[in-house]
């Protein structure tokens, strides 16, 4: 019998079928598309591939936590007072 494996785990890793591999990638799309609209927007450098937003309250609105360091994040909270 002919075959190929699948490498990928991260999105697909707990599907048990075809048809759920492909409601799971229709779902991420969506997603992406929702984002896109937004004023997502896909950089690319080096280091690889990063998923950015220019306005921190759109970024955490969506449940993402910023991979920036702590010195630049701070940046952000101009007016912030402990």
């Amino acid at each position: 019998m002919a075959y190929f494996t699948w490498k990928e785990q991260g999105l697909t890793g707990d599907c048990a079928s075809l048809e759920a591999m492909a409601a799971r990638f229709e779902e991420a799309a969506a997603l992406m598309r929702r984002m896109a609209a937004e004023g997502f927007r896909l950089e690319r450098d080096s280091d690889g591939q990063r998923i950015t937003h220019p306005d921190p309250a759109v970024f955490e609105s969506y449940g993402f936590i910023s991979e920036e360091t702590p010195e630049r994040q701070l940046t952000f909270m101009s007016g912030f007072e402990s």
